[in-house]
């Protein structure tokens, strides 16, 4: 059942993101759109460890996820901008 969380969660995260920060380039669909979200909470819960919020066997919440994910996507638009990664929306 914690996998099932852990997945629904980061659902709910990465819609949350994905409204937060829009963009034509986002990457769609209900995995990548889950693994944003849980990809969101892994980076926020690294960036409290660091900064000293969390120790290692606290989890982030949903709050955190999204923020997580919200860098993550500003990370995305940075390297479609730079035309580091192909844009997934532009087609050729």
């Amino acid at each position: 059942m914690h996998i099932v969380w852990i997945i629904i969660i980061g659902f709910v995260a990465g819609i949350i993101a994905r409204l937060l920060a829009p963009g034509t380039n986002n990457p769609t669909g209900f995995i990548l759109t889950t693994l944003l979200g849980i990809a969101g909470a892994f980076v926020a819960s690294l960036i409290e460890q660091v900064l000293g919020f969390y120790g290692p066997n606290h989890r982030v919440g949903l709050i955190g996820a999204v923020i997580g994910a919200i860098i993550i996507l500003f990370v995305w638009h940075r390297l479609v901008t730079r035309r580091a990664i192909p844009d997934p929306g532009r087609r050729t």
